[in-house]
C-alpha cells in the first residue's frame, strides 16, 4: 500500500488517539471477562478518538482489557461511548460491538492535552496532560484483535433461552504507526453507576500514555464461535449496550 497523507490540514480525519494504558486488580477483570474468553494481565486500555463514521466525526471513548479466545490474544471490549446516535444500534445489531450514546470532549491545543467522557450526566473519565516528544513505532505492522460479543435473549425474557445464543466477534485489524507521542499526564475514574470502571477496575498504576496516529490496512469482522449459552447468562444483561453488568438495562444496585 502506497503511504498517503492521513488528512489534509484542519481535517478531523487525521486525529491521534490518546491510549493510556494502566494496571488494575485481577479481580474485577475475572468478573467482567465472560466464560471461555480467559482473561489476561490486568492491564486497562482507555482509547479517547475521533475516527470519520457515516460522512461524520464520531467522538468515542473504549475501555478494553485482555483476554484469549481460543488460544489468541486480545482484548475484550467492555464499551464504547460515542457522541454519533445513528452508529450505535446498528453496530450492537450487526455485530455486537458494545456502543452506547456519550458526551465526549477531547483536544490537543500546543502540547496541551485533555479529554473527558461523561454519560447519563456522571463524567466516568477524565484524563489532562502535556506531550513530553516523540516515542518509538512498533516495528512493521501491528495486528491486533478485538473481542466483541453479539447475542440475542428470548423474546419474552425466558431464564437462559435465546433467540440468538451468545458468539465471540473477532475483530482483526491490520495498521502501521505513523506517528506517537508520549504525554505526561493523569488519567482519572470517576465514580458512576451508569459506567463504573472505577468501581471494577481501579487504577493502581498508571503505565502509560500516549498519542498514537495509525495507517490502517485492513479490517475484517467475523464469527469466531459460540460461548457456553448457560455460563453466560449472569453476563447477558447490561448497562444499555455496553458490557458493563446491568439490570434491566440500567445499573445493578450496588
Amino acid at each position: 500500500m502506497t503511504d498517503v497523507p492521513m488528512s489534509r490540514p484542519g481535517e478531523v480525519a487525521g486525529w491521534p488517539k490518546l491510549v493510556v494504558r494502566y494496571r488494575t486488580e485481577p479481580a474485577g477483570v475475572g468478573q467482567l471477562v465472560p466464560p471461555g474468553l480467559v482473561p489476561g494481565e490486568p492491564i486497562v486500555t482507555v482509547g479517547v478518538y475521533c475516527v470519520p463514521i457515516l460522512g461524520e466525526p464520531e467522538f468515542g471513548v473504549s475501555i478494553k482489557v485482555p483476554a484469549v479466545w481460543n488460544g489468541v490474544e486480545g482484548l475484550y471490549n467492555l464499551g464504547m461511548g460515542i457522541d454519533q446516535e445513528a452508529a450505535v444500534f446498528v453496530s450492537g445489531e450487526t455485530n455486537g460491538q458494545p456502543k452506547f450514546l456519550c458526551d465526549i470532549r477531547y483536544y490537543r491545543l500546543g502540547d496541551r492535552v485533555a479529554a473527558r467522557a461523561t454519560h447519563q450526566g456522571y463524567t466516568f473519565v477524565r484524563f489532562e496532560g502535556d506531550v513530553t516528544g516523540a516515542a518509538e513505532l512498533a516495528a512493521g505492522d501491528v495486528v491486533e484483535h478485538e473481542w466483541w460479543v453479539k447475542y440475542s435473549r428470548a423474546i419474552g425474557g425466558a431464564e437462559k433461552e435465546y433467540d440468538f445464543p451468545p458468539h465471540v466477534v473477532d475483530v482483526a485489524t491490520t495498521f502501521a504507526q505513523k506517528h506517537v507521542e508520549d504525554v505526561d499526564g493523569r488519567l482519572e475514574l470517576l465514580d458512576s453507576p451508569w459506567d463504573p470502571v472505577a468501581r471494577y477496575l481501579p487504577i493502581v498504576e498508571q503505565l502509560s500514555a500516549q498519542l498514537v496516529t495509525h495507517q490502517p490496512k485492513a479490517r475484517n469482522i467475523a464469527n469466531a464461535g459460540p460461548l457456553d449459552p448457560d455460563a453466560f447468562w449472569p453476563h447477558a444483561d447490561t448497562i444499555g449496550g455496553s458490557r458493563w453488568p446491568g439490570s434491566s438495562g440500567g445499573p445493578r444496585p450496588l
